[in-house]
């Protein structure tokens, strides 16, 4: 029997509410809203196709801005109703150089400002156009030539203010790109999931649309503790805006490739998110008007931040208490018969928890939630190395970076974006 204060009846709860969420998901998928959102079609006539304006802000970004634009140029879209406007935010590199091949373009245009930081150099591309549709591309990623046309009739209904896209690690070269590209996927299934019933809390800078009259309604793009997209998104859905999904509306995006530059941007992610949401937005938690933003998306967020911390803690308790107890049974016996195989392994005796058995069913609830993530969108590509990364590397990292973020926002103390 597991005592009230025992390290496995504190982690219990958690595990049920992963399970919980991750079940919520999946029936949602199949629900009537996910099941219309994926039935809807492009646009097929380009006279009904809105203008739109996709700003590109820029710091430091001379080695991949060029394939940004060209992606974004050789986009299915009426090339007089697509325009790209480049914001060069103070940068110290080649960026002004590499972003001038492209200042004869007749679709693209190209601003020059003093640093500001990435939410003033989206609110200068914004005051540049007209368009009825703006939208933000960060300089390191790349949209599949059908995205624009899955993404805009989502706004047909006027309560939209914003659509998100589905986002894929562009390229992973090794096992820890490998493992976010298996977590971004995760995130398609997830915001799809989630956007049908109104609850998205971030518009990630990869490929996110706006209704252009909302937002100069709720005034531009602020700060926001370094995730203007997340602060974006929070001032949306509090003033009873909705923000839809388009799962089949491809982009790629560059990932980390090391664990400290991965923990760094994860960390200013999670911090960006706890200040906010506890800050200005606290009021959405809670909160039944804004329906399951309110009552179950933003309370299960940060309950799953304390509860990774929470596990991770326990599992290295766990495995010391292991070492301990096997050092202390072998204590006297010589290494090398310690070490050596004795007999053939039994997996009746294999030692099944309730905890084991949950963490388990969680993690194949993840793995089924990301090949439906990558059947919803249609990515191309293979996640089998993914899958196994994400399955074997992802619970040891994330935790690091969730509670560094934590001790952060707890400590009132800001890092520097890179």
């Amino acid at each position: 029997m597991l005592s009230a204060m025992s390290p496995e009846a504190l982690a219990y709860p958690f595990l049920f509410l992963a399970i919980f969420f991750e079940s919520f998901l999946i029936v949602t998928l199949l629900s009537a809203p996910a099941r219309g959102a994926r039935a809807r079609r492009p646009a097929s006539s380009d006279a009904a196709l809105p203008a739109v304006a996709v700003v590109v802000p820029c710091w430091n970004e001379e080695r991949t801005i060029a394939g940004t634009v060209e992606s974004l140029v050789a986009l299915d879209y009426p090339k007089e109703k697509l325009s790209v406007i480049l914001v060069d935010d103070g940068s110290t590199d080649g960026t002004a150089a590499a972003m001038s091949r492209f200042e004869g373009h007749p679709q693209v245009s190209v601003i020059h400002k003093e640093n500001g930081g990435k939410h003033t150099a989206l609110n200068a591309g914004i005051a540049a156009t007209n368009a009825d549709i703006v939208g933000c591309l960060d300089a390191d990623s790349f949209v599949e030539p059908d995205a624009l046309r899955e993404l805009v009739p989502c706004f047909a209904e006027p309560r939209v203010a914003a659509v998100t896209a589905a986002m894929s690690v562009h390229r992973p070269a090794n096992l820890l790109q490998h493992m976010q590209n298996a977590e971004y996927t995760f995130g398609i299934a997830f915001r799809h999931a989630v956007a049908s019933v109104n609850g998205l809390y971030v518009t990630p800078g990869p490929f996110s649309f706006y209704r252009r009259a909302v937002l100069e309604e709720l005034g531009g793009f602020r700060h926001g503790y370094q995730t203007e997209d997340m602060e974006m998104a929070l001032r949306i859905q509090r003033a009873g805006y909705g923000i839809e999904n388009a799962p089949r509306a491809r982009v790629y995006t560059k990932a980390p490739s090391t664990i400290p530059q991965l923990i760094r941007q994860r960390a200013r992610w999670t911090s960006g998110f706890l200040r906010n949401v506890l800050g200005e937005y606290r009021g959405l938690i809670g909160a039944r008007r804004h329906g399951a933003l309110g009552v179950l998306i933003l309370p299960l967020a940060l309950a799953a931040i304390a509860g990774s911390v929470l596990l991770f803690f326990f599992m290295l308790f766990t495995l010391m208490r292991g070492v301990l107890a096997a050092i202390e049974m072998r204590a006297g016996i010589p290494l090398s018969y310690a070490l050596a195989p004795h007999g053939s392994f039994d997996w009746f005796y294999f030692p099944a928890s309730g905890y084991l058995v949950l963490g388990a069913a969680a993690v194949l609830a993840s793995l089924s939630l990301i090949i439906l993530g990558k059947r919803l969108s249609k990515t191309p590509g293979n996640l089998a190395v993914g899958l196994v990364s994400y399955t074997f590397l992802y619970g040891f990292i994330a935790p690091l970076w969730l509670l560094r973020a934590t001790v952060d926002v707890a400590l009132g103390k800001r890092r520097g974006w890179r």
